[in-house]
Formats: structure tokens, sequence, C-alpha cells
């Protein structure tokens, strides 16, 4: 088996000209797969290799941790080399044809601890224009769990302050109408009655959001508020415009929301999206359990 791969190597190397570096992964790739084949699986030709076999060596490097990038290499490493065997009349079959690479497994969002987020909240300065924006963006963004791309599209006219809502434009020009929780609504009503009107410069503009210069503030902008008031804050861990979007839908798991209204307020079209979330409440329970369980 270990001269079918050399064989191989050598028609890499003379016949399609490949790079040295490229040639030494592939052979290192290789002779990690023929020893996993003849070692675990006890195979001494490659006639009676198995997709099934092939697929255990790529789930067993996935387990040891390997990076995506190295699965991807070592797949098409192994299915270039059956390929050949199979041009070369070594065997009479593919058994890497329907072969994927192992799926990484999602990462957990990151999430704020409700101590976190009200140390976030209460961050902005409220006695200036500029803090009570701030402060009504972050509060709509863990009342509501919309997306950054969605509060800063907001306009004047999409917040309904006797309704308590507010309606926004998501992923494919779908609108949804969210509710807006009481402080929310009293940090919303309070930048659009104190804060706007002197930030705003031009009586024509429509976005809720401004910046310094009256013109809607941008993604980029708040990305830049937001590291500045979580240091401000105390928080240590890294956060992102897209953690109070992650901590909304988990809080409101935790405390009993079903999954359904949780898809509905983030715009989700596919619930499957959604249920990342039970994953991080379900860490969650057990993280309590192990601390307060007196046989944990």
């Amino acid at each position: 088996m270990k001269d079918q791969v050399e064989d191989f190597i050598h028609y890499l190397h003379v016949e399609r000209g490949l790079a040295n570096n490229t040639i030494q992964s592939y052979r290192r790739d290789l002779n990690q797969y023929l020893a996993y084949i003849r070692d675990a699986e006890k195979v001494t030709h490659w006639q009676d290799v198995s997709r099934t076999m092939i697929t255990k060596y790529l789930y067993n490097l996935k387990d040891e941790g390997k990076a995506p990038a190295t699965l991807a290499r070592q797949t098409a490493s192994i299915r270039s080399f059956h390929q050949f065997l199979l041009r070369e009349n070594i065997v009479n079959h593919d058994p890497s044809h329907h072969v994927g690479v192992p799926k990484a497994e999602r990462r957990l969002p990151k999430v704020l601890s409700l101590s976190e987020v009200e140390a976030l909240l209460s961050s902005p300065e409220a006695n200036t224009p500029i803090g009570l924006r701030d402060q009504a963006m972050l509060e709509t963004l863990y009342a509501t769990g919309i997306r950054v791309s969605e509060l800063m599209g907001l306009n004047i006219e999409d917040i309904h302050l006797t309704m308590g809502f507010l309606r926004c434009m998501g992923k494919g020009s779908k609108e949804r109408i969210i509710p807006l929780g009481r402080m929310a609504l009293k940090a919303m009503k309070q930048y659009i009655e104190e804060g706007r009107p002197k930030l705003l410069r031009n009586k024509q503009q429509e976005a809720l959001f401004l910046n310094h210069h009256g013109n809607r503030l941008t993604r980029q902008g708040f990305w830049k508020i937001l590291k500045q008031l979580s240091l401000n804050a105390g928080i240590t861990k890294s956060i992102t415009p897209h953690t109070l979007r992650h901590s909304f839908a988990t809080h409101l798991l935790e405390n009993g929301a079903d999954l359904r209204s949780v898809q509905e307020m983030l715009g989700h079209a596919d619930i499957s999206t959604t249920q990342i979330y039970t994953h991080v409440t379900k860490q969650r329970l057990k993280e309590i359990y192990t601390n307060y369980h007196p046989r944990a």
C-alpha cells in the first residue's frame, strides 16, 4: 500500500508538476491516512477501503480538534489519491466519491450576563444628546433583538411610541413589527424629544439615529460607540454589535419564551437558525447544575 502512495507522489511531481511544498503536504496527509487504514481498520489492500472507513478517519481528525482547513485539505488529498488508484486500475471503485468534509460544530454565540447587560445599558451619559442617543440604541437592541443594520435603517416614522412598537425591514425586505419594552420606550421617547432635535441639522432628515453631523449613523459608527461603552462598563469579554441580539434571544428563552415567538422577533426564516440559542440555554443550565447541585 505504501508503494501506491509513493507512485501517486511521483505522479504529482512528474506529471502534474506541483510545487514541492504542495507535494510534501500530500505526502504527510496520505502517510497519516495510510497508517490509520492499516492499523485501525486492518486493511492490507486499497481495494478493500470503504467509504465508511474514510468517513471515520476524517471524523477522528475532527475529534482531535483539527482545523476546518486541515480537514478540507485531508479530504482533497484522499479523493485525489483514490481517483489516481482508479485511473491506474489498481482498484475498481472510488470509495471517496461521496465523502464530504465533516461539518464544523456551530460556535455558540457569546452572550452577556444580566449584570453585564445592566452595566452596558447604564454606561451612556444620559444628560447629553449623544448619551440619550446611545442609551436609546442599546435599550432598543436589547429589547427587540433587531440586527444592527436594521437599527441603523430605522426612520423616525418607524417608531410608534403610543402603541409601544417599532417597525423594521429585515433580510429580503421582510417587515417585522416588534414590541418595545418599558425601559426601551422610555429611552426612545427621551431621545426623540430631547436628544435628536439637538443633533438634527436638516429638518428633512428621516433617519432616527443621527451622528454629530446630523446624518444617519452608520454600522461602523455604532461599532466604535459600542466598543467604548463596553470599556466604560468594565466588560472584559470581547463583544460585537450582534452580542445584544444574542443576549436578547438567550435571556428570553431562559425565562420561558417559546422558540417560535423568538424566531418571529429575530426575523429568522428557518427555526433551525433560532435553535442555536437553545444550546446556549442548555449549557447555562448545565453550569447552574454543576455549580449548585450538592452531588454534581
